[in-house]
């Protein structure tokens, strides 16, 4: 049970629309709080609190740069399975043998 209580801490940190769209876009490129702020319309300090919990869950990392602070996609594979679930939402699950995620 210990691991699907880990399992599970990773999935509660990513169940936001907010920190989903944080990790969609470190998907793409590492970004400072303000540039994620500025891009998804949100306070600096909602940002802040987001990153926080995706970072204590391990799923991304930050790197200091003088004052500011860069994060960055740490769990990377983590976009497969947003394609599985995108998948999912329109009608189109993989069935049978065939894999979701490939």
């Amino acid at each position: 049970m210990q691991r699907f209580e880990l399992r599970a801490s990773i999935v509660k940190a990513m169940a936001s629309a907010s920190r989903l769209a944080i990790v969609d876009e470190l998907s793409r490129k590492s970004r400072t709080v303000g540039e994620l702020a500025g891009l998804l319309g949100l306070d600096m300090s909602t940002v802040s609190r987001h990153l926080a919990i995706l970072r204590n869950a391990g799923i991304v990392s930050s790197v200091r740069r003088g004052t500011s602070i860069t994060y960055s996609l740490r769990a990377v594979c983590i976009m497969q399975f947003f394609d599985c679930v995108e998948r999912v939402l329109s009608g189109d699950p993989a069935t049978g043998d065939d894999q979701c995620c490939l």
